[in-house]
């Protein structure tokens, strides 16, 4: 793991920003590295909406769950969530999606987008693409990041460094304040 990652991510949790992990690593190695990383907390527990049996999950059981399925129309990738109680009750505790498709993320950042929830995604290879295209603010890592994954992301991070993010959100949080003041 990269310096300074846990510390950037007390800092998002701290500015009110959720952070999940959806990688294609077995379960054991992912909530290893998320523990390590603070993604998942022991104070998790204490949240009023916290399902423990939802905070790490396997990418074939959230998409059993939730009834995710992705299709492509002339050229257009959309989602399908069929079950969205479900998916309103396990996106709150969702910490880990371990062993997930690049549909699993896709579906994952389009049913939060449809339940009013700010995304970003970060992203550097082409089965991305999809998912950093439908966040609010795709993030491409621009040294490691495939040319698609650059193509599809609103921002390349050109030191493919996870902690240049949290300069991306205090100067996009800092414009908004300006434009809200003027407004």
């Amino acid at each position: 793991m990269r310096p300074n990652i846990a510390d950037t991510v007390d800092i998002m949790h701290r500015a009110g920003i959720n952070v999940r992990m959806v990688t294609g690593d077995f379960i054991d190695t992912a909530v290893a590295i998320s523990k390590e990383a603070h993604i998942i907390k022991d104070n998790d527990r204490l949240a009023d909406n916290y399902n423990e049996e939802y905070a790490c999950m396997t990418g074939k059981d959230f998409r059993e769950l939730v009834g995710g399925s992705v299709k492509v129309v002339d050229g257009e990738v959309s989602a399908e969530i069929q079950n969205m109680q479900t998916f309103r009750q396990i996106y709150p505790s969702l910490k880990v999606l371990a062993r997930s498709s690049p549909n699993d993320k896709f579906v994952l950042v389009h049913g939060l987008i449809n339940e009013g929830k700010t995304v970003a995604v970060t992203g550097d290879g082409t089965n991305d693409a999809p998912a950093l295209n439908r966040a609010d603010v795709g993030f491409a890592m621009g040294i490691t990041g495939t040319e698609v994954a650059i193509n599809a992301a609103d921002i390349k991070l050109t030191d493919d460094n996870f902690n240049s993010i949290k300069t991306a959100v205090r100067f996009g949080r800092n414009i908004y304040d300006n434009v809200k003041k003027f407004l």
